[in-house]
């Protein structure tokens, strides 16, 4: 597409945010350099949707590649550079993406699953707009029947009142300046990352559920250094008003619904 790109990503123990503000940072840094171009390149956060794969998985690989056919950029699915079909269909190799899970649903033999996940394309080109992948049943985030929805709300933590863990600061403030959590612990006292330091200290100490001897051991950092940090945060307005919207942002996550 011209102004965005799909994924579908199987998660395991790395939280999505972390993999997309790692692939977000590299791939801007990769641009800058090999444009000689400084500044932003993604315009607002990602969007995630957790589908249940049995019911979905296949229609939404088939919709994500026939996008660009909808769209009107190319007239077939092999037309378009910038996909995954080709190598479903065998025909060039991408070391990142895996295909045999899906491959493996239309067929246990490679040569024929790839004919009959050719012709499911073929067979959605008419296909309009489908809601449904652009929006779920819990606030946007989950697509699935409704026992697959309860499934995974119950095996989060319902809590009335959603708390936001500190990962979740650190990858929220890292986000926020377009730095790595690498670089947030790094030594030395430059500029975003003194800053970024001083505003996740000054989330940390605003909330009850969280400890700044947890966030001094996580970035390798003196506690007085840390608390000085956040002390001159809350003198500062403009500050403070970064360390409000973050924290909003954070709660607001928390309430749509529960980390998947």
């Amino acid at each position: 597409m011209r102004n965005h790109i799909h994924f579908v990503v199987q998660t395991g123990d790395i939280p999505l945010s972390r993999i997309m503000q790692n692939v977000s940072l590299r791939y801007t840094k990769w641009i800058n350099y090999s444009q000689s171009r400084t500044g932003h390149l993604f315009q607002g956060r990602y969007k995630a949707l957790l589908i249940d794969a049995d019911a979905y998985l296949l229609e939404l690989v088939r919709y994500i590649h026939l996008n660009p056919v909808r769209a009107g950029i190319v007239a077939a699915t092999d037309e378009y550079p910038w996909s995954g079909h080709g190598a479903y269909l065998g025909k060039e190799l991408l070391p990142w993406l895996t295909t045999d899970y899906v491959l493996s649903m239309f067929s246990p033999g490679a040569e024929h699953a790839r004919k009959v996940y050719d012709s499911f394309v073929k067979d959605g080109i008419g296909e309009g707009k489908r809601k449904e992948f652009h929006s779920g049943t819990c606030e946007g985030r989950i697509l699935g029947s409704d026992s697959f929805t309860d499934e995974i709300l119950s095996m989060v933590d319902q809590k009335s009142e959603q708390e936001y863990s500190l990962p979740e600061v650190i990858a929220t403030v890292c986000a926020h300046f377009h730095i790595s959590e690498e670089l947030l612990k790094a030594a030395g006292k430059t500029r975003p990352m003194t800053e970024a330091r001083a505003v996740a200290a000054a989330i940390v100490q605003t909330a009850p559920h969280l400890r700044l001897t947890d966030l001094t051991k996580l970035l390798g950092r003196d506690i007085s250094a840390l608390g000085k940090a956040a002390q001159r945060i809350a003198g500062d307005v403009k500050k403070r008003r970064i360390v409000s919207e973050l924290v909003d942002a954070m709660r607001k996550e928390c309430c749509k619904c529960p980390k998947l």
